[in-house]
């Protein structure tokens, strides 16, 4: 049994199990559809300020339309003045020019008559007949010159007319429009919301994603690191008994094979031109080549007697290079082994010859798959862009037939390419940084490597020292730029 108290009068009374199971779910359903109310009355709330918004825009567009035509018509106005004012001016011009016409004539005849008054009594008679026709011929001309003057006024009139007509028209037209504008905007809003929303979503998978597959890169790494550490203390008695041809072989076999299955490598054997490689790399995706190189290798051994240097073997390793259709050319070498630009990392001749790289031995591994990961970035961004262009050209003919709303939202849209930029740079900087805190930590074991020289030139920091094309490199490849020579 459970024990109520009633709020208002403070009696306790006992209900049984069911009983108050039943009040306490009224309770919640009355709290709940409360709740459902509040949230309904805000949603519908904000959903009239965004509306009212919506017309007090239209309402100012359609006043200063109207502010326009007003301006048009007073100009009408200001014409109709400026006639009336010229022919009232040329009326004036005529009488005056008419009593001056009439001054003259009345001197000239009175003159006459004066002095042949005898003789010429029949001919005053007709200069007086001539002067009432002349009058009366002025009187018509005025006549006729007010007669068009009104037809003017009346012609400006209803011209006046059928532009008030026109403006009404127009006026009703611009309202329609507002009205199916708003509507338009209401169903646009709650699209781009949704698409916002989305997109937001996919950009935190995409984010968490690109951290941890880079976690599982600076694994792998570091397991690389400690490997040729190993390695380089190994490598003196490895190179006896194996070439270095065999060597590379081998390597690529045990660590790029499991990861490319499908990928071509093996001894380049035609020597139709005349010369002819080592070994030819190639691979594809969806039956598309996106990555070839053309190794060469160089011992110490092989050249004691000549002493040749690596720069000796670049013209004829470019000369295979182009004949055979690859991309990069490489020189695995272990000449000038006190060189310690090319005992510092991997050495970039492409000032020299296009796409052309120098590396020792131990940088086999690490190298191709650096050039197939950023081979591969260029071929998804080439997709992505094609893509990106299809998209495009259906945004832009929906624009054309949204003009209006491409105006009024396209800025929310412009931020909200901002924001996913900014997302999207916010990553970049993340993966730098992770970088940044994996040379420091890298760079800790600083006094382990003064006591093994060997090793310290193994490390990702000495990989990049004093080399700013490769620090350039790497950069590209983050921003998905394609590693030009």
């Amino acid at each position: 049994m459970k024990e109520l108290k009633c709020p208002h009068c403070g009696s306790v009374f006992s209900v049984d199990e069911a009983d108050y199971a039943s009040i306490v779910s009224q309770v919640k359903t009355v709290e709940f559809e409360a709740e459902i109310t509040r949230r309904l009355t805000e949603l519908h709330r904000r959903y009239q300020a965004e509306r009212e918004l919506a017309q007090n825009k239209v309402e100012q567009e359609f006043r200063q339309r109207m502010i326009q035509k007003e301006r048009e018509l007073g100009s009408k106005e200001v014409e109709i003045d400026r006639l009336k004012h010229q022919k009232e001016a040329e009326l004036s011009v005529l009488r005056s020019e008419k009593d001056t016409a009439l001054s003259s004539l009345r001197t000239e005849k009175e003159a006459e008559l004066s002095a042949l008054r005898s003789e010429k009594e029949s001919e005053i008679q007709q200069l007086k007949t001539q002067l009432e026709n002349m009058e009366r011929q002025k009187q018509n001309e005025l006549l006729l010159a007010l007669v068009q003057k009104d037809q003017d006024i009346a012609q400006l009139k209803a011209v006046i007319a059928q532009h008030q007509n026109q403006l009404q028209l127009a006026v009703l037209e611009v309202k329609n429009q507002a009205q199916k504008q708003v509507q338009t905007q209401e169903t646009e809003i709650n699209r781009l919301r949704t698409a916002v929303e989305l997109e937001k979503r996919e950009a935190q998978l995409h984010e968490a994603a690109l951290l941890k597959r880079h976690e599982d890169e600076l694994r792998m790494k570091q397991e690389q690191v400690d490997y040729y550490k190993d390695l380089k203390t190994r490598m003196s008695t490895k190179m006896v008994g194996e070439t270095l041809e065999q060597h590379c072989s081998i390597e690529f076999e045990r660590y790029i094979r499991p990861m490319m299955p499908e990928a071509y490598f093996d001894k380049d054997n035609d020597a139709t031109d005349g010369t002819k490689g080592d070994f030819i790399f190639r691979d594809s995706e969806d039956g598309t080549e996106y990555i070839s190189i053309m190794f060469e290798m160089k011992n110490e051994m092989d050249t004691t007697a000549t002493k040749h240097k690596n720069d000796d073997f670049l013209k004829k390793l470019d000369d295979d290079r182009r004949k055979k259709g690859c991309e990069f050319a490489v020189l695995v070498s272990l000449l000038e082994a006190d060189n310690d630009l090319y005992n510092s990392g991997i050495v970039n001749k492409s000032h020299l010859y296009p796409k052309m790289y120098v590396i020792r031995p131990q940088f086999f591994v690490p190298f191709i798959n650096l050039l197939v990961q950023a081979s591969k970035k260029s071929l998804e961004y080439k997709k992505q862009l094609i893509l990106a262009q299809s998209k495009e050209v259906d945004v832009t003919n929906f624009e054309h037939k949204l003009e209006d709303f491409k105006t009024k939202f396209g800025r929310h849209y412009e931020l909200a390419s901002r924001k996913f930029d900014d997302a999207i740079k916010q990553i970049d900087d993340t993966i730098a940084k992770l970088l940044k805190i994996k040379d420091n930590l890298l760079g800790s074991e600083n006094n382990l490597r003064l006591a093994q020289q060997d090793t310290e030139d193994l490390t990702i920091r000495k990989l990049t020292y004093k080399n700013p094309t490769m620090k350039q490199k790497f950069s590209e490849a983050r921003e998905g730029k394609i590693i030009e020579g």
